[in-house]
């Protein structure tokens, strides 16, 4: 409600006096806007209303922080109505701060700080206000809470916590592209003045990167950066308060920023044609060799896979990839021989095993060299005609007789003679021997075919050049049968006869065997020796397998019987 001037006011009324000072900025001053215990009427005049019981009324205080003046600094004045100016009221201060921070002068009500504050500190100081009759200790005014605000200046520079910082992009990456945000933080005041409105700016970087003035995101401000040429960049941000107008303060920090590899590169071998030179004695299977493609790309892009292109190479060798060195090995597929091809051309293809779609522009990924690989000539054993010799005899010729002949020569392109031997480690050499220039075989002695058909010798073969290389081929003489054994019975047996045997009965079978070969030893013809007298009582019949006897119980023996010519 409307109070007139000729109303009963409280008894006691606390002025609170706010004197700003100048210290290089303006203070903030409360507006001039009515208060919860105000109403601002039409011509401008402002009334104010007063609860019952209530003798206070409190606004904000403010001290200015970082205050270096040699006196100590004001904050405001605490006044009460009843203070008539004599020196009777007595103003008493207490609570945080009271006394050590905050002094007040109990006769003018004048308050003080006697130190420099810091906001980033503390922000703010609850106080206790009292007036008292300085004669009788009365209250006058009851005891009011109150807050003194430090007040905010720009003292603290922006910081970077988590810095320096490492940051990836990848290469060839558009402009724009993101690389990593930076955020700073300022102790001051983010509520009051631009002490703590961050701007980004770039101080080292320009012009591979930029930085967003609000964010602090950096991105890329060049195409096509081609980590090849370059691949680590040191950036460097800037954070500025006061919105980045002059006399901020300001920090910074740094970004190791690294190009990460795509696969812009296409292998390239560093010279179209190259040589190697191969032994003939190479063993297949094995390395022969390697060739290199070199790939300025990291990691799975510098992957490659080799190829022989062309059949004269392919059928002869092979090439594989070194997944460490990332070389080409090339190995033998087939025995090589100088006498017969001296020289191969390889086709070799070096390709890209992982393509990026976003640089087929560039071209094909991959590469071609020629390498002319030349086969050296080795000192070759000597190479018998066949592999394996089979040569025949007559049993009981003579020592000395002609078997056969072995035949070996030198492979190489000197053509050096040829010596021959037998292995002497063998049971059969005893019965052979060998002409050293000729390789004539001959026996030592005669054969006995029954007594051992086959033989198997082993002839060397060594170059008189070099002796030191051996070849050996198996040879095996077959023994041929001539009739030099006579049929024989298989055993002496006695006939029994018995008194009750019919006339033209088959009393008893002969049979003979021959150890000739079937050829001439294995038809028979029999008879009864000539030599003894002719027994009426049997008769021997010839059934051009075996003899058949017959008469009434007779024992007869029989001697011989013999083979027809």
């Amino acid at each position: 409600m409307r109070i007139s001037t000729t109303s009963c006011l409280c008894p006691f009324l606390v002025c609170l006096c706010f004197i700003q000072r100048c210290y290089g900025a303006s203070h903030h001053v409360p507006a001039k806007v009515p208060s919860k215990n105000q109403t601002k009427l039409a011509n401008g005049e402002t009334e104010v209303h007063h609860r019952p019981k209530r003798g206070w009324i409190w606004n904000q205080f403010f001290v200015l922080e970082e205050h270096l003046g040699p006196d100590a600094q004001y904050v405001g004045k605490l006044h009460s109505n009843s203070d008539k100016g004599d020196g009777s009221v007595r103003y008493i201060l207490s609570g945080e701060g009271a006394g050590t921070i905050f002094i007040i002068d109990e006769v003018t009500g004048d308050i003080h700080a006697t130190k420099s504050l810091d906001r980033e500190r503390k922000t703010h100081y609850v106080l206790h206000a009292q007036a008292l009759d300085r004669y009788t200790e009365e209250a006058l005014e009851p005891k009011s809470e109150f807050i003194i605000k430090v007040q905010d200046i720009n003292d603290n520079a922006p910081k970077f916590p988590d810095g320096p910082f490492v940051a990836t992009v990848p290469e060839m990456s558009e402009v724009g592209t993101s690389v990593l945000q930076v955020t700073a933080s300022d102790a001051d005041d983010p509520t009051y003045g631009n002490s703590a409105r961050i701007v980004y700016s770039i101080l080292q970087g320009q012009p591979y990167f930029s930085v967003d003035p609000k964010t602090g995101i950096i991105r890329t401000a060049l195409s096509d950066m081609d980590r090849e040429a370059r691949e680590h960049y040191t950036v460097v941000i800037q954070a500025k308060d006061m919105a980045g107008q002059v006399g901020g303060l300001s920090g910074s920090t740094t970004i190791n920023i690294t190009l990460t590899d795509v696969n812009d590169n296409p292998p390239m071998f560093p010279q179209k044609n190259y040589q190697l030179y191969v032994p003939e004695s190479a063993q297949v299977g094995k390395p022969v060799g390697k060739i290199k493609a070199n790939d300025e790309d990291l990691g799975i892009n510098a992957d490659i896979k080799y190829s022989i292109i062309n059949s004269e190479g392919a059928n002869t060798f092979s090439i594989s990839t070194d997944r460490d060195t990332r070389e080409g090995i090339i190995s033998l597929k087939k025995p090589l021989n100088y006498e017969r091809k001296k020289t191969y051309t390889l086709h070799i293809e070096g390709t890209n095993t992982h393509m990026d779609p976003r640089f087929s522009y560039l071209g094909s990924f991959k590469d071609t060299a020629t390498l002319k690989i030349t086969v050296g000539d080795v000192d070759e054993a000597p190479v018998f005609s066949i592999d394996h010799y089979i040569m025949d005899v007559y049993e009981n010729s003579p020592s000395g007789t002609e078997v056969g002949v072995v035949t070996a020569r030198d492979p190489d392109s000197r053509n050096s003679p040829v010596r021959y031997f037998l292995d002497s480690k063998e049971e059969g050499v005893r019965y052979f021997r060998i002409d050293e220039i000729s390789g004539l075989i001959r026996t030592t002695q005669p054969l006995d075919r029954e007594d051992m058909a086959w033989h198997n010798i082993t002839v060397m073969a060594s170059e008189v050049d070099n002796p030191s290389l051996l070849s050996h081929v198996p040879v095996t003489v077959q023994v041929l049968d001539v009739n030099d054994n006579p049929p024989e019975i298989a055993t002496d047996e006695e006939v029994i006869v018995c008194e009750s045997s019919r006339p033209g009965q088959v009393i008893q079978t002969v049979t003979a065997v021959d150890k000739d070969d079937f050829a001439n030893g294995q038809r028979f013809s029999f008879a009864l020796p000539s030599q003894q007298p002719v027994n009426p009582n049997f008769t021997l019949k010839d059934n051009e397998e075996d003899i058949l006897f017959s008469f009434p119980c007779l024992i007869i023996h029989i001697f011989s019987f013999f083979k027809s010519k």
